[in-house]
């Protein structure tokens, strides 16, 4: 029946003309009568399809006109210029004014997207999908993002600028809201059958602590300490060493650091890891906390390495792509402010973009700031817990989720000195990596005022003021990259870090020991930065923060080093460089990791045993330049070989069912051993009889591989192609096919320049060139409406897909007469 609805809905809404639109509308008729009624937590699908209410009210001609609205709240005209791209320029007369409109015009667009990204922040989705979601809603509570938000929320508001903001655009947002009637409402709210319902300020924050969640919300502590219950000290620490083999740090290697650090904590010599793995086994394995290689770029080239003499500035953060789109794209101009860039819909502001004096972008930087305490409780009631030698009461908290068409569940949670107890041992964890009976000790948990950082850096005109906004900046930690007219570049690895003894968190704490605790925090002025060093480049690809002089911990391991290595050798060897070469350079699909295993996997092959299929497959391989070009076959051989291989390596010791949850070692690790430990036991399969090296691991992944690809796309052909094989597509965040894109034949993949999976890559692709005149361009993949009727809901993919970027329209005044410009809205 759901078919039926997204035939109507594509036939009509998206412009498709056939008889099967014809027929599925009609049908669509007969059964209206009948879908009025409402079965179990489904909303009655009647009112989907009513003529004059239900979806067929969300198409969009998207011709261009000028309109205006009169709204009681602005104290003073202003004025939205659109562009061809369908980008808002806002012209305000004063802040709270351009804030309101802000949250009134991305309400326009973006509305049920705000609105369901901040009810899963807050663990509400049962109320709109019913019982299905309640252990993620639970999940939410569990790990305390609402009380995270308001402990920010009571920070944003205290400071007078952020109070002014905030309010400003929850006023907006509203306005619009309460001029919508039912016909009016996006689509996905007719679709699952519920309202808009009012917004408040302590969704901004629920946006940014579900942006925290999102990249500092990882932890591989419970898999290291289930390792190293199973083997040893030594076996842990030469699997996961704590320096890749191979680096190319954020922070340039040998920069001096300009600051006294702090007195070091010391481990207490009492802790013993591996006595805190002592779990029952769980039934279940996860064997990666994530997919490496993927990830987000940034960079900055000083203008002695441009055409033009003046810096360059690109960012192109990798996050889930969805359609509406992460990203929404404006510019904002009052007095004192006039900024263009992309802004989270839901938070004021712009994230990632330029005004006429500086330009700036993120990248993740993933350091340790989730770990996991071992709760020893006084006896089942769970009113009291150990610690230093004394009972300590716990904090409870009543957490009631209301359950769309079911009776609203009731849980409470266990508040520690460290953070609540996620789960009790006897319950199943929603998330595999999070340990039961432990309590979260998580920079979620902290207040921070992230939209004053933005705030200032939206107004910033020199190095000096971009250092100074990131001083109120918590979490999520990012890689601030910074580039200005007047020929300055920087990076600063910047978040509110804690101060930690050496790998304190790399395995499960101690619970019962105040001396566990994080000890403090890192001074901002200490965290890793530089600023227009001599090789004339500054970028960021995830990887280590800083060579082994940084003084403090920040993390054991982060992604592995192959994009920044090749980002650092383009931007070494770069000269004259123009926004279109850097713009190319975005798109790279070079695999550093194919250049540094392959050799040494097609040496271990015993090519004597191949069939003609294989061989073949052998010969692409042998002829490949290591770029994962869409049109390309040996991309897919290498990228599937690999995956059997690691799995051939590690699969038998660290993912068997039954045992506790584990990982394997990272790619680096791998790489090692195929070049420089070709004899270790880990090439063993524990599991068989027979003693197997290297090159049974090699020879029978390898034939895995082709066994694979044959049962999948048939023999070696064009369906083997690396496009067609990696299939990315761009979903509804809802994940309903008919709703996104179809598959894009794109090159790249994890671990390039141009990091790109089925559902993960470049969600905002922005370059920079600074001056006198801004040359900005930019793109994402979806369009600036969340409404699948509209023209502007898919617009750019096509562009993107290209690794095209779109010219940025930046109007100094309202009335500037730009080609770009096709139509006004006018508030007043």
């Amino acid at each position: 029946m759901i078919i039926i609805f997204f035939v109507c809905f594509l036939c009509y809404i998206r412009g498709m003309k056939s008889l099967k639109g014809i027929a599925a509308i009609v049908l669509a008729g007969l059964l209206f009568a009948v879908l009025q009624i409402k079965i179990g937590s489904a909303p009655p699908v009647g009112n989907f399809l009513d003529p004059f209410t239900g979806f067929w009210q969300n198409a969009e001609n998207g011709e261009p006109r000028d309109i205006e609205f009169n709204l009681d709240e602005l104290e003073g005209k202003v004025s939205i210029l659109y562009d061809t791209s369908r980008v808002p320029h806002i012209f305000a007369e004063n802040d709270k004014d351009l804030y309101f409109a802000q949250g009134y015009i991305t309400a326009r667009d973006r509305l049920w997207q705000m609105e369901f990204q901040t009810m899963a922040a807050a663990g509400r989705i049962s109320e709109i999908v019913g019982p299905v979601a309640v252990n993620f809603d639970l999940y939410q509570r569990r790990m305390g993002m609402v009380y995270g938000a308001r402990q920010s929320l009571d920070v944003m508001m205290s400071d007078p600028r952020t109070k002014t903001i905030i309010e400003a655009y929850t006023r907006g947002i509203n306005a619009y809201i309460s001029g919508l009637q039912p016909r009016d409402y996006p689509f996905e709210y007719k679709l699952l059958g519920y309202a808009p319902e009012k917004w408040t300020p302590l969704k901004c924050a629920l946006l940014l602590k579900q942006m925290t969640k999102t990249l500092n919300g990882g932890s591989d502590d419970y898999y290291l300490s289930n390792i190293l219950a199973k083997y040893n000290k030594d076996i842990v620490y030469n699997l996961f060493p704590d320096r890749p083999f191979r680096a190319s740090p954020v922070i340039p290697a040998g920069t001096a650091w300009d600051f006294q650090p702090l007195p070091l904590p010391e481990p207490p010599k009492e802790a013993d890891p591996k006595a805190l793995s002592s779990l029952e086994v769980n039934g279940y394995w996860r064997p990666e906390r994530s997919v490496p290689g993927i990830g987000s770029n940034n960079w900055a080239i000083s203008g002695s390495k441009t055409a033009s003499g003046h810096p360059i500035l690109a960012n192109d953060p990798h996050l889930n792509l969805t359609l509406p789109s992460l990203w929404y794209q404006v510019q904002l101009s009052s007095p004192g402010v006039n900024v263009c860039g992309v802004s989270l819909p839901g938070a004021p502001g712009v994230i990632i973009g330029f005004n006429r004096s500086i330009a700036w972008g993120v990248t993740n930087v993933d350091p340790d700031v989730l770990d996991f305490y071992r709760i020893r409780f006084k006896d089942e009631e769970k009113n009291e817990y150990w610690l230093d030698s004394a009972w300590i009461p716990l904090e409870k908290k009543v957490e009631t989720v209301k359950v769309r068409g079911a009776e609203e569940v009731r849980d409470t949670v266990l508040y520690t000195r460290f953070g609540p107890v996620v789960y009790e041992e006897g319950e199943t964890p929603f998330e595999q990596s999070v340990p039961q009976g432990y309590a979260a000790k998580w920079i979620a948990h902290e207040g921070g005022n992230e939209v004053l950082t933005f705030y200032e850096l939206n107004r910033a005109e020199n190095y000096e003021e971009y250092v100074m906004a990131l001083r109120h900046y918590v979490a999520p930690a990012q890689n601030f990259v910074f580039a200005s007219a007047g020929n300055d570049i920087a990076m600063w690895v910047n978040g509110k870090f804690p101060l930690k003894w050496k790998n304190q968190g790399k395995f499960l704490l101690d619970g019962t020991r105040s001396s566990n605790d994080w000890q403090g925090w890192i001074p901002h002025a200490h965290n890793p930065h530089v600023k227009d060093p001599p090789r004339g480049f500054v970028s960021s690809a995830n990887q280590f923060s800083a060579d082994t002089s940084y003084p403090y911990y920040l993390n054991w391991e982060y992604t592995q080093p192959g994009r920044a290595i090749r980002i650092n050798e383009l931007l070494a060897g770069m000269q004259k460089a123009t926004t279109d070469s850097i713009r190319l350079m975005q798109s790279d699909s070079y695999k550093k990791l194919a250049e540094w295993a392959l050799p040494a996997m097609l040496q271990a092959l015993d090519t004597t045993s191949l069939k003609a299929e294989e061989n073949k497959a052998r010969l692409e391989l042998l002829a490949w330049d290591y770029r994962n070009a869409a049109a390309e076959i040996a991309p897919s051989l290498f990228e599937i070989w690999w995956e059997f291989l690691e799995k051939a390596i590690w699969g038998d010791e660290f993912a068997k069912a039954g045992e506790r949850p584990m990982r394997y070692p990272g790619h680096d690790r791998s790489i090692h051993l195929l070049n420089r430990e070709k004899e270790a036991r880990w090439f063993d399969n524990v599991n068989t009889a027979a003693k197997e090296g290297l090159r049974d691991a090699a020879t029978q992944s390898f034939r895995k591989t082709i066994d694979s690809l044959q049962q999948t796309y048939g023999q070696m052909g064009e369906a083997w192609q690396w496009g067609n094989v990696k299939g990315t597509h761009i979903a509804h965040i809802l994940g309903q096919d008919a709703l996104g894109s179809e598959k894009l034949l794109m090159g790249g993949g994890k671990g390039t320049i141009n990091a790109l999976n089925d559902h993960n890559g470049p969600s905002w692709r922005m370059v920079v060139e600074m001056g006198d005149t801004i040359n900005a361009y930019g793109i994402y993949p979806g369009g600036q409406s969340g409404n699948p009727g509209s023209p502007w809901y898919d617009n750019m993919i096509e562009t993107w897909r290209q690794g095209k970027l779109h010219k940025l329209v930046f109007l100094t005044e309202p009335d500037e007469d730009d080609p770009g410009i096709v139509s006004t809205m006018t508030l007043q």
